[in-house]
């Protein structure tokens, strides 16, 4: 299993979690492999003031097994890019799209959830608008569920923030296995959590609006 993690500035650094399960699935499926990948090669500043380097830029990311995309505060710039948009739709043909957190949003705004169900953050601060809501409002020819994970084949939608986690373990049983996926969620501590958020939000697979 090979993913490309897309990040951009502004992406939330908790939803580099992702590559932190993948990191340590390597211990129990050294064959995973990840890649971080921008609109350019190099530094990109994170939420909160982390900068990390992503290995490829949009014109040179190598073929991957799925591409991950990250939310974060820079998500409505993201889901108004032009390049940002062109290269999700290039890369998601014969690839699975799984996005993260409001990377559900940036994923709508490519046109490759009309017609399907899918899910992005519910909780916010303060007076935000909860992004499922804007999902809903925004892309009617979406279904907007309240749910951990949505699995359509192709692409795949998760929760909101460290459901990032479940949605990269949910990855690693598709590409690998149950057992691969288990092992691992025992390794990082996550056995209890994944387990009380399966009993709290239901996860859907293959629904179609």
């Amino acid at each position: 299993m090979k993913a490309a993690i897309l990040v951009y500035e502004g992406t939330e650094p908790i939803d580099l979690a992702t590559y932190g399960v993948l990191s340590m699935a390597r211990r129990v499926s050294p064959e995973v492999s990840m890649f971080l990948v921008a609109e350019r090669a190099g530094p990109v500043s994170l939420a909160g003031g982390l900068t990390v380097v992503a290995h490829h830029g949009f014109d040179d990311a190598p073929p991957a097994d799925v591409l991950v995309i990250t939310g974060g505060p820079g998500w409505e710039r993201e889901a108004a890019s032009p390049a940002t948009l062109a290269f999700v739709r290039r890369y998601s043909q014969g690839t699975c799209a799984a996005a993260v957190c409001t990377g559900g949003m940036i994923l709508a705004a490519t046109g490759l959830l009309d017609g399907r169900s899918a899910t992005t953050k519910r909780e916010v601060c303060g007076a935000e608008v909860p992004p499922l809501e804007l999902l809903r409002a925004r892309y009617p020819a979406v279904r907007a569920l309240d749910a951990r994970l949505v699995d359509c084949g192709p692409v795949l939608t998760g929760g909101g923030v460290t459901l990032c986690i479940d949605m990269t373990l949910h990855l690693l049983e598709r590409f690998l296995g149950e057992e691969a996926a288990r092992e691992t969620a025992r390794i990082i501590e996550y056995s209890a959590a994944l387990a009380a958020n399966e009993a709290r939000l239901p996860s859907v697979r293959a629904a179609a609006a």
